[in-house]
């Protein structure tokens, strides 16, 4: 029986092998920075999500060593045991003054990953009674954001990409006891942005919550970092708000940031949070650092560098067929098609020294197989020249 199993799994890996849909690990050596050692190859990358390279940041990586000598290695148990250290705490505090120009009576709540955070939100938001509640969710939304709909037991219903009209129409058909509007700001496979102040005023005038996933946006967005919700200038209660910790923050990570009585009820209810072990204190320590650097001069500087550099890697000259996204966030896709080409022009970069993540089927939708090109303040002018020269080379190679 066993045999036939293994026999059943392999004929499945060899159909995605089939479809050019296998996914593969590379071994990284040394610090997440833009040069950097894979597989034993010394290549310039553009796939790291560390927009302002703060995961190398010689202040960040100071406070980590200090927050490992003060609370040692792990946390021992979940926030709600023994798990919560003055450090948990004081993370949260400074999260919610943070956030709190654009949310109201904020608290902030600390977990170990975007995806529990996410999962939390979707289960604990529907209520006691998840059959009297609908989520709306744009359909390009993270996987987070679909698992977490998933195991929510709330009817789900999907409006079209930003199609504010067609979430209008959807809403006011609701009868539903609990709405939830559900979207990414940023859209990770694509790089825009969602229009959030429309989504709100539907929100308000059907009395829906508005949960926005600002994985990609926190740090970046907005004159102090704050994100999604400072770039669009909006303040709400009914906003509940997720922002990961392992992205432009440099380290790892995510928390939610709502009206207290919001997290009240996640720290009541949420199950992905109430029962998995407390993130390592000494990294809640170092994040401290992390929200310093982006709200000040490091930050505002940093983001200036990343909107330059990705002015200078728009307008490329592509191959028929190929188009590059429109984008004015650090994540800068250029959709090629199908998987074979999309995985040949990831190799013929790398053959070159560049990497560049290919994404494909079931990440995106299948024949919209895409590189995508994430740039960092880390990066230099003369980094993405180089990734523009090699592009502009395959041009003329195609």
């Amino acid at each position: 029986m066993s045999t036939t199993l293994i026999t059943a799994l392999r004929q499945q890996i060899e159909h995605l092998d089939a479809q050019d849909l296998r996914r593969r690990r590379r071994i990284t050596t040394g610090a997440c920075a833009p040069w950097v050692e894979v597989d034993g190859q010394r290549v310039l990358s553009f796939n790291s999500n560390d927009y302002l390279g703060l995961a190398a940041d010689a202040r960040v990586v100071e406070a980590l060593r200090e927050g490992a000598s003060l609370y040692g290695a792990g946390s021992g148990a979940s926030h709600l045991v023994s798990g919560h250290s003055k450090a948990h705490a004081q993370l949260e505090e400074r999260l919610a003054q943070f956030m709190s120009p654009h949310l109201e009576r904020v608290r902030a709540l600390h977990f170990s990953s975007g995806y529990m955070a996410n999962l939390a939100l979707l289960t604990a938001l529907t209520g006691p009674e998840p059959r009297e509640a609908v989520i709306f969710s744009d359909a390009l939304n993270h996987a987070s954001l679909i698992d977490g709909a998933r195991l929510s037991r709330a009817a789900v219903k999907i409006y079209p990409h930003g199609d504010v009209a067609a979430l209008e129409v959807m809403l006011a058909a609701s009868t539903a006891r609990t709405k939830l509007v559900v979207t990414d700001s940023v859209f990770s496979m694509d790089g825009d942005v969602a229009p959030l102040p429309e989504l709100l005023m539907l929100c308000e005038r059907h009395g829906a919550w508005l949960l926005v996933d600002d994985a990609h946006g926190f740090g970046v967005l907005g004159e102090h970092g704050r994100g999604a919700l400072e770039h669009f200038s909006l303040c709400s209660s009914s906003i509940v708000y997720m922002g990961t910790l392992g992205k432009a923050a440099g380290i790892s990570g995510a928390f939610v940031a709502a009206h207290e009585t919001v997290i009240e009820w996640l720290v009541q209810r949420a199950r992905s949070y109430i029962y998995t072990t407390a993130g390592a204190p000494a990294l809640a320590h170092a994040l401290l650092t992390s929200l310093e650097l982006i709200a000040g001069d490091v930050g505002h500087t940093r983001r200036a560098h990343l909107a330059a550099l990705r002015q200078q890697l728009r307008a490329l000259r592509l191959p028929l067929g190929w188009r590059q996204l429109v984008s004015e966030t650090a994540i800068q896709p250029l959709v090629i098609g199908s998987n074979a080409d999309v995985l040949q022009a990831a190799d013929t970069l790398l053959a070159q020294g560049l990497w560049v993540s290919a994404i494909r089927a079931p990440t995106v939708p299948a024949g919209t197989a895409r590189l995508r090109i994430t740039l960092s303040a880390a990066h230099t002018a003369q980094d993405v020249a180089q990734l523009k020269n090699a592009l502009q080379a395959m041009v003329v190679e195609v």
